[in-house]
């Protein structure tokens, strides 16, 4: 096997362990990916989100022909360009045509990709790995992982008063919610470390449906004995099934796909709306291209094949370019790589492309499942916090190791290393207009700088 892999790129685990597999990818990647549209407002359904993450997904494997081991989800990235597309149409009294400029704001982010990766097909990619060496790409790996941690320990703390005076009160609620985490992290780690055959590879799925029983009781104690700091889990989800009685649409309803709405925006477009949409998306693109690269690099490294070179990067920029584009389509979310899938990966030791494609079939199915989706949304956050804890703590380790194989005795590296992580940890974001640029973004540009002229100037 590739790496000490379980199960590797090309292997095809029988149908009954795929299903399982794919479950637990879904699993990882789920809270993410139907958090951007929660996050966006505006009417956008997570349902769609989620088809159209399956959807991306499967469009990017069919330009990697099936050679890269990693789900796309919801871009968190593009979040301050969907707002502004959604701001500017109702500014001109649409929300519809908000809706068309999301999918027209993934098209001239798709198309960035398009560009850059016919310049890579005709120069190579050996620019790309003098540009972003190890002493880059290692540090900013380790810095996508390390940024996520505070989001991890949010979501532990998810239920009841999080903070006074800037510290967590460990009372009542909370409690329940610390307790129901850290089961969740020990049986996952359990598993992963000492587990056997099959509890080894599906950790994750063990983890959360134990910390999802240990809150179900909680939650149960809570109303039987009426105190609600003992309701861990919101009901809502599944109240919402049947508020008009029982029938099909309780167990089968269509996601509010993004394309319905932008049809209807159409009559309301203006040119000027074009300019807003294309400032918002464009530059972000580019920043996601940076980030496209570091996950990739990372998830190489676990696998022990480089994508750079096979399938290629003009390829997985391909995939995911044209990916977002059929996302945004649907779900109204570009979509990237995610770090979770990655982790994930790393964790099972599983790089089966077939699970990866099983999971994106899989979200395009429950899409339509209104059960199963209520059951995805009333997962508590401190369950998916234990969970989150191992999979961004992997990335940020995965950083790390590459940064091992760094000589930090070189000065020109040692500086390199240490500006994206300072800069990075210390969370050095920048706004230009309505344009974000991450902290991970600002890290990996300043990173770039100082690596490309220690070098210029050591070879003087």
């Amino acid at each position: 096997m590739e790496n000490n892999l379980i199960y590797g790129i090309h292997d095809r685990p029988r149908f009954g362990k795929l299903l399982v597999f794919a479950i637990q990818q879904l699993l990882a990647i789920i809270a993410a990916t139907i958090a951007v549209p929660a996050i966006v407002g505006n009417g956008m359904s997570a349902s769609a989100a989620l088809f159209g993450a399956g959807v991306g997904t499967i469009v990017y494997q069919l330009f990697t022909k099936f050679r890269s081991p990693v789900f796309l989800g919801s871009s968190f990235a593009f979040i301050g360009s969907m707002s502004a597309a959604f701001a500017g149409a109702v500014s001109m009294g649409s929300q519809a045509l908000g809706y068309l400029g999301l999918v027209i704001g993934a098209l001239f982010a798709g198309l960035v990709y398009v560009v850059i990766a016919l310049v890579i097909k005709f120069v190579g990619v050996g620019w790309i790995n003098k540009l972003m060496p190890v002493a880059v790409i290692g540090p900013t790996v380790a810095l996508i992982g390390l940024s996520l941690a505070s989001a991890a320990v949010k979501d532990v703390f998810s239920y009841g008063p999080q903070t006074k005076n800037g510290e967590f009160i460990m009372s009542g609620s909370i409690w329940v919610s610390f307790i129901c985490a850290i089961v969740t992290l020990l049986v996952v780690v359990l598993c992963s470390t000492y587990g056997k055959k099959m509890t080894k590879l599906i950790p994750f799925i063990i983890g959360v449906l134990s910390g999802y029983a240990l809150a179900l009781l909680f939650t149960a104690i809570g109303y039987a004995a009426g105190v609600d700091a003992l309701k861990v889990i919101d009901l809502a989800p599944f109240r919402a099934l049947v508020e008009d009685g029982v029938g099909v649409k309780t167990f089968v309803a269509l996601p509010e796909f993004t394309f319905v709405e932008a049809f209807k925006g159409v009559k309301s477009f203006e040119w000027s709306y074009l300019a807003t949409i294309a400032v918002a998306y464009i530059p972000v693109a580019f920043v996601v291209f940076a980030e496209h690269i570091a996950d990739h690099k990372n998830l190489s490294s676990i696998i022990g094949k480089d994508l750079l070179e096979d399938p290629g990067l003009d390829r997985t920029l391909l995939g995911d370019g044209v990916g977002s584009i059929a996302g945004a389509f649907f779900g109204g979310c570009p979509n990237t790589t995610y770090g979770e899938s990655v982790g994930c990966v790393a964790i099972t030791r599983n790089a089966s492309v077939a699970t990866i494609t099983a999971t994106a079939l899989l979200a395009v199915l429950i899409s339509f499942i209104s059960p199963f989706v209520a059951f995805l949304d009333s997962i508590p956050g401190c369950v998916m916090g234990g969970v989150c804890i191992t999979l961004y703590g992997f990335i940020a380790v995965s950083g790390l190791k590459m940064i091992q194989r760094v000589d930090l005795e070189d000065h020109a590296n040692l500086f390199t290393v240490s500006v994206i992580l300072i800069t990075g940890i210390g969370g050095m974001a920048m706004s230009i207009g309505k344009v974000i640029i991450t902290s991970i973004a600002c890290a990996l540009i300043l990173g770039i700088i100082v690596n490309v002229l220690l070098h210029k100037f050591k070879k003087v």
